[in-house]
């Protein structure tokens, strides 16, 4: 186990830190494949409630699982020529099996649209066939050059929704509909808040008619973007020979969507919410909810600790018990770095008074309170957890988002201060690539109801849209 102490300080080196809070709070480990990582159990039981959650979301809005290959024949990704031109940079192939090379290479599926179009080819031929609703949880691998844990790596565990609709109006409301699934579990479960809005056209997915994203801002002020959800109109049906028999009994094409997220949301739990101790979970995604720590090995202190799992347990709350043979400042600094939302400090002095103490992780507050009231305060602790740790995050992103009328309003702002910048976008291409040339900023998305202020920032045209840009991750 690594040893807790030395976490570098946030406001020091961000990167160092994030590093180590993952490293010791044993989330993730290196392997010997260069660019893929080890997740722990800890970091694996993170990943398993967001599934739970937005497994439970996906299903609750008509949605199935369903598995796909993992590999690609390259004729078959070559069939939408604009999605292979956007992935073909980080694709892995597959060359040989054993001994034998293939007729056909195979590549290591970087996102399953095709493979989705194959079988909807062969399963939609009436109207009564739609809409298809199918998501899976599966991996991917992408090619990357530089990785970090849970941000980017090679192989990325990820879901990966893939619909067919009869009408384009029926493909647009879902691709919306899941967005905002998505901003609903980031607001309320992870409690984080994300711009949503539209992708420009030079950087919506490969092969997509439209995207939308969610974009959360880290601590230090730079933009990950944290799902996105993408119209594909009919051109992959069209591409693939997918047809139905309308109810005129005609052949028409259908409408496509698909929308994601990773384990890149760890990533962005982590950057957000946790401080110079360690992690901060918030409770409605914590695997373990409440340490338990018992202090000294007395027949009272063990009585008191069993008593509370059984009520823990009848309650219906995560804990675990660290009896370790640890000193009680390891414990208490062990529960810290893994983000405990509640830590219940159980010994002989407070138990003489019929009392525990209860510990708050995100504000490290304690609590004496009485044996017969440590649901009723956690309850309490977790619903105040829960809101103040998601209004926190969001006065801090307010506080980093500026607003630029001018070009030179724009340069002083991008290289002075962390954060993201509104400004006033013409449309043209030309002037999303300049700020991306000049600053290293790539734009995040249009925010489509906010208001214009004034013309385009960088060539002075008519603006046509409110554009954030920010560094990312």
């Amino acid at each position: 186990m690594n040893e807790i102490k030395d976490i570098t300080k946030r406001d020091v080196d961000f990167a160092k830190w994030y590093t180590d809070v993952v490293t010791k709070a044993n989330l993730v480990d290196y392997s010997s494949v260069k660019g893929s990582m080890i997740i722990c159990p800890y970091g694996y039981a993170i990943w398993e409630q967001m599934q739970n959650v937005l497994d439970r979301m996906f299903k609750e809005t008509g949605h199935e699982n369903v598995q796909m290959p993992m590999f690609i024949p390259e004729s078959l990704l070559n069939v939408e020529k604009d999605h292979v031109a956007g992935f073909a940079p980080e694709v892995a192939w597959v060359t040989h099996g054993g001994k034998d090379k293939l007729e056909e290479r195979l590549c290591v599926r970087p996102t399953s649209e095709v493979l989705f179009c194959d079988y909807y080819k062969k399963i939609i031929k009436s109207y009564r066939d739609l809409p298809k609703l199918y998501n899976q949880w599966c991996t991917i691998v992408r090619w990357e050059k530089a990785t970090r844990p849970f941000l980017r790596s090679r192989e990325i565990l990820w879901q990966e929704g893939h619909t067919m609709h009869a009408t384009s109006k029926e493909a647009l409301e879902e691709t919306i509909k899941m967005l905002h699934v998505y901003e609903d579990f980031q607001k309320n479960y992870l409690a984080i808040p994300v711009l949503v809005g539209k992708k420009t056209d030079k950087e919506k997915f490969a092969g997509a008619e439209a995207s939308y994203s969610l974009e959360a801002m880290m601590y230090d002020g730079v933009a990950l973007q944290n799902g996105t959800s993408h119209y594909f109109g009919n051109g992959f049906a069209k591409a693939f020979g997918i047809e139905f028999l309308n109810k005129e009994n005609k052949l028409e094409t259908p409408y496509q969507t698909s929308w994601g997220v990773t384990t890149r949301m760890i990533g962005a739990l982590i950057m957000v919410h946790g401080d110079d101790h360690g992690l901060v979970i918030p409770p409605k995604i914590a695997p373990t909810k409440v340490v338990i720590i018992p202090i000294g090995t007395t027949s009272e202190v063990e009585e008191a600790t069993n008593n509370l799992i059984a009520t823990l347990k009848a309650n219906d709350i995560s804990y675990k018990v660290d009896n370790s043979n640890k000193t009680p400042g390891y414990k208490f600094a062990d529960a810290e770095v893994k983000g405990y939302p509640a830590r219940i400090e159980i010994g002989p002095r407070d138990l003489s008074e019929g009392l525990v103490t209860i510990v708050r992780r995100d504000t490290l507050e304690k609590v004496r309170v009485p044996k017969d009231e440590i649901v009723s305060s956690l309850t309490t602790i977790f619903d105040n957890m829960q809101h103040d740790m998601y209004e926190k995050a969001l006065k801090r992103r307010d506080s980093m988002i500026y607003d630029a009328k001018t070009y030179e309003e724009f340069t002083e702002i991008a290289t002075t201060k962390p954060g993201f910048i509104k400004t006033n976008w013409c449309g043209d291409v030309a002037c999303e690539n300049k700020i991306k040339d000049d600053f290293s900023m790539k734009s995040r998305c249009l925010i489509e109801d906010e208001e214009i202020t004034g013309p385009c920032v960088c060539c002075g045209k008519t603006a046509k849209y409110r554009l954030y840009f920010g560094r990312q991750y």
